[in-house]
């Protein structure tokens, strides 16, 4: 039998900043006793969905002795003022943590939680200001480039269209222009802002950071922000929580070796979670950590600093350092048309020649991973069968394989047109059946001149960690697309590429195996970030 829960209370406030701007909140904490540590939240999308898409409800937090903020951002919500994104976060900070430490509900504590856009807003404040006594940031990071809207040189295409078009529909709303949040929402729900989504923003949000991005070079470092965290707030108690099928998963690992590296001891978990659907135990993690830090309830289950989920034995582990593998690519030339040809050869050279066929009328689709619309576990066995997608598999395994870190591919390629897209899953293939369990994805994307000369590309996957028993095959598979997770390759040095067009053209892609080589980067290497 559950025990009964205290009465909880909710009211509105504001906070009057000095520039006239008023920032809304809503509160929430138990009728009785008091005062409480707060928890504060500050994010975009309505304080009274309070991020209940992942979160447990606000009332939850009061039941268990916490005054709960959650606060509609400048410009957002019932706000006042105009919204610009992460560049305006920092200047609110300060005012905002000084105003809830002196509410009448609060003793003076003060603990920030949110995921993804509010998981940033934690961590960015005005130089010199006081931190906060801990906070838990999950699925953020500090590069508006690598964490926010790109990978490989290559925009997110339904994730980066998807989250823009939903910020435009809420300033539509804002504004009161119902025919444009309904024309938004409509082509969310047709699938017709995977096309028409860049008119849409251009339109509707021209401002807002979606169509910014969209405007940006991936490959120009110069054009994207990289926003900073002070030391004094890396060294706080801080818990980061991510998912191996979430894309701002590398943002989360690059805070957490920040944190360290600046004298802080920060606890991470890595679980099995896409976006917005996390395991179910990660409210609790949450609220142990709350007690201690702002309560002083040391009952935390566990002193393990780092726990990662083991994608194919489903239980947590910590963080290990496995036999450094390596796997080099060998075919004949018929890994696109038998996708047991391809061999991923241990300790060997790489030998062979492969192509790859693109015709963007029927581009390879993405299934599964951090960036498409079905993320998460997938079994994509059905795809690499097809003949624009060439196989590599080792044999099967004789002893247990344990995978852990950043996969990372090295190959020569080429192409017949200035523009081609590597796009690289890494699978476990199980004895005796039918299926290849994708691990893990990544795209580089090569444009200009270079793309038709035969040179060494480098493809970085999204992290992992899986264990594959004897008996099991791991399987690279490498196309040239990855709808939608990324637009098409118009086999042109077209900047940002979208949908498919009369434009697009069919681009046939050579591999060159003699010196290709899958590794693995180690979780603690402070290499996972690529460039």
């Amino acid at each position: 039998m559950f025990a009964d829960s205290p009465a909880i209370q909710s009211r509105d406030d504001e906070l009057l900043l000095s520039d006239g701007i008023r920032l809304i909140s809503k509160l929430w904490f138990p009728e009785a006793g008091g005062p409480w540590p707060a928890l504060l939240m500050r994010q975009p999308y309505g304080r009274h969905i309070a991020s209940t898409v992942t979160y447990a409800h606000p009332s939850w937090w009061a039941q268990h002795g916490f005054l709960v903020v959650v606060q509609d951002v400048r410009g957002q919500g019932d706000s006042t003022g105009v919204f610009s994104g992460f560049s305006q976060e920092a200047s609110d900070t300060a005012a905002t943590h000084a105003w809830v430490r002196a509410l009448p509900e609060c003793n003076g504590k003060l603990g920030c939680y949110g995921f993804s856009y509010q998981g940033l807003t934690q961590l960015l404040a005005p130089a010199n200001a006081q931190p906060p006594d801990c906070f838990a940031p999950a699925m953020a990071g500090l590069d508006e480039r690598d964490n926010w809207s790109c990978e490989g040189g290559a925009h997110w295409w339904h994730l980066g269209l998807g989250w823009g078009l939903q910020l435009a529909a809420l300033q539509a709303k804002r504004r009161g222009d119902a025919e444009a949040w309904i024309k938004i929402r409509r082509s969310l729900e047709n699938g017709t802002y995977l096309r028409d989504g860049p008119a849409l923003l251009k339109e509707h949000d021209p401002k807002g950071m979606a169509w910014t991005w969209l405007q940006r070079d991936p490959r120009d470092r110069e054009q994207w922000p990289i926003h900073p965290v002070q030391t004094s707030w890396l060294k706080q108690p801080m818990l980061l929580l991510g998912g191996w099928w979430d894309p701002h998963l590398l943002g989360l690992l690059d805070l957490w070796q920040q944190s360290k590296a600046a004298g802080g001891s920060p606890k991470l978990m890595v679980g099995p979670a896409t976006h917005l659907e996390w395991w179910p135990d990660a409210q609790t993690q949450l609220l142990h950590f709350f007690s201690q830090h702002l309560k002083g309830i040391d009952n935390w289950p566990s002193a393990k600093r780092a726990q990662f989920w083991n994608i194919t034995q489903s239980c947590w582990q910590e963080a290990c350092t496995p036999p450094a593998s390596t796997w080099s690519l060998q075919s004949s030339g018929l890994a696109c048309t038998d996708p047991t040809h391809g061999v991923l050869q241990s300790d060997g050279l790489g030998m062979g020649m492969e192509w790859i066929v693109h015709d963007p009328w029927r581009p390879m689709p993405a299934i599964g991973g951090h960036l498409s619309p079905s993320a998460g576990p997938a079994d994509r066995a059905t795809l690499d069968r097809r003949t624009d997608v060439a196989t590599f598999n080792t044999s099967p395994l004789t002893t247990e394989l344990q995978l852990f870190g950043r996969p990372q591919l090295s190959v020569m390629a080429q192409a017949d047109h200035p523009g081609f897209d590597l796009c690289v899953s890494l699978s476990r293939c199980t004895e005796g059946a039918d299926r290849a369990e994708q691990l893990s994805t990544g795209v580089l994307r090569v444009l200009g001149n270079k793309a038709q000369m035969a040179l060494e590309h480098v493809v970085q996957l999204q992290p992992l960690l899986a264990t594959l028993e004897v008996g099991d095959q791991l399987r690279l598979s490498i196309a040239a697309a990855a709808w939608p997770a990324v637009g098409v390759n118009p086999g042109d040095d077209t900047t940002p590429s979208g949908a498919p067009s009369p434009q697009h053209r069919v681009v046939t892609l050579t591999l060159h195996l003699t010196d290709s080589k899958l590794q693995l980067i180690p979780m603690n290497s402070g290499k996972l970030a690529g460039e």
